[in-house]
């Protein structure tokens, strides 16, 4: 399993922890931003810096997430194209995305 975050909105205190976590669990974890953003030096957490330019992050995770990886993300129509992919999905907040609720959330 890796970890993937869609790092550009993600408040910087759960950056935080998702970093705490990653060096806990040895889990490889990758932030992807349109800009350089700071990451601990740690051997488990990379910053994958892509153009920048509209859904340029979100297409560069829906291509290199695989099902089983945790993406944590609040874009909820990326959200949607990785469940399809069979990746285990989050919000910043810890509210979990399925193929059961991502619709409903699609749409409002």
């Amino acid at each position: 399993m890796k970890i993937w975050v869609d790092a550009d909105a993600c408040p910087v205190a759960v950056k935080e922890i998702i970093f705490r976590a990653a060096d806990r669990t040895g889990i490889e974890t990758t932030l992807v931003a349109n800009q350089y953003i700071r990451t601990p030096p740690s051997k488990f957490i990379k910053l994958l810096q892509v153009p920048r330019g509209f859904d340029e992050a979100d297409d560069e995770i829906v291509r290199r997430v695989e099902a089983g990886n945790l993406v944590i993300t609040s874009d909820i129509p990326l959200a949607a194209q990785l469940v399809d992919k069979g990746a285990q999905v989050l919000s910043p907040r810890g509210d979990m995305f399925t193929a059961e609720n991502i619709k409903a959330l699609h749409t409002m």
